[in-house]
């Protein structure tokens, strides 16, 4: 039995890293680009930019870690059913659950193993990552003025840039609404972006545009000014955090959540936010001991050995997962059913399904 143990672990840990790496990959495809874009467009230093990226790379994990286990069990027992090698197991005397039950045991570990990175890891990382973009955002502003989209992360003023090369801007349009009057628009066809760390700001030099000018018979109408230099000063303090940050429900241990839930329950706050947060930590962790339990007998069953297919059925079946979760979790905030039931939703449902399909296996 040790020798079909062995052989069943080799044969699903070359899936699972695979899978693992590929995944990451992907879904970490996005922070590289900004990554590269960062270092080569906005002058941040190197160094700073990978310890972002790295820090960023828990949250990553949390989703490919049972990517990587449901693909494996689907891709390894797809092939054995496909070879029929675990007919022939079962037929030389072999119960499918002395077959299944190495496998199921690793599931749990690496469940196991999920908890401290969920509960611990994800939440430290995440929170310095935060903390670090917000000196990044100080001492490079460059990184934080991205062209062509609306920048409404500094105070009073919306922000379109049409291109960003390090310091130095072009087409800028800056916008200013008034609470009882028409929008101050500013528009220049060059700027340039002067740190000023020292005061949690930044100095924009902007160069042959036109600005708004509050007129001063009538200070609800505008005169147009044309300019070849232009100042104005934008205060990071909003665009990049307060000075304390605070912890964001997801950057908190269970134990951090608990001791809030206690407090707030004190003064009659509606905790149910942090109580979905505190089961999704647990909830997705043990969503790989799950996905073993429904992907052994889904493989057996389709027989199916290609490797893309497989890798496919992994993510659709990842998909359903979250899509269960999601709404649960949509219940639950809108009160019809408690948060425990909400966000382990997906995990009883698959579970229960993995448990039927296995006792249908079995009875073959």
């Amino acid at each position: 039995m040790r020798i079909i143990t062995r052989y069943l672990l080799k044969e699903l840990g070359g899936p699972f890293l695979a899978a693992l790496f590929i995944s990451t990959i992907i879904l970490a495809a996005g922070n590289i680009i900004q990554t590269v874009d960062m270092v080569m467009n906005k002058g941040v230093e190197l160094f700073q930019v990978v310890k972002i990226f790295l820090l960023f790379l828990p949250y990553v994990l949390i989703f490919t870690i049972p990517i990587s286990v449901l693909s494996a069990v689907l891709l390894g027992f797809g092939r054995l059913s496909g070879d029929n090698e675990v007919t022939a197991l079962r037929t030389s005397g072999v119960s499918i659950y002395k077959i299944i039950f190495p496998v199921i045991i690793c599931g749990f570990i690496i469940s196991l193993f999920s908890v401290p990175l969920n509960d611990s890891i994800l939440p430290q990382s995440e929170f310095a990552a935060r903390k670090l973009l917000k000196k990044v955002g100080l001492r490079h502003p460059a990184a934080m003025l991205e062209a062509g989209i609306f920048i409404k992360g500094f105070e009073d003023y919306i922000i379109f840039i049409h291109d960003v090369k390090g310091n130095y801007l072009e087409d800028i349009r800056i916008y200013q609404p008034q609470k009882d009057g028409p929008t101050r628009t500013i528009v220049a066809e060059k700027g340039e972006i002067i740190p000023m760390p020292e005061k949690d700001s930044v100095k924009l030099r902007l160069r042959d545009g036109s600005a708004d000018e509050i007129s001063s018979d009538k200070p609800d109408e505008f005169y147009k000014l044309s300019f070849q230099d232009y100042y104005m000063t934008l205060n990071l303090e909003k665009a990049a955090g307060a000075a304390n940050i605070q912890k964001k429900a997801r950057e908190k241990s269970i134990k951090e959540i608990l001791t809030d839930i206690k407090t707030l329950k004190e003064d009659s706050v509606d905790v149910i936010p942090l109580r979905i947060e505190l089961h999704k930590k647990l909830a997705l962790a043990f969503s790989n001991l799950v996905f073993v339990i429904v992907g052994i007998p889904l493989a057996i069953t389709t027989h199916r050995r290609e490797k893309f297919i497989g890798f496919g059925l992994a993510i659709a079946l990842f998909l359903v997962y979250w899509g269960i979760m999601l709404g649960g979790i949509a219940f639950a905030i809108r009160g019809m059913v408690p948060p425990w039931i909400g966000v382990w939703s997906a995990d009883i449902a698959l579970m229960a399904f993995g448990i039927f399909m296995f006792y249908r296996t079995s009875g073959r």
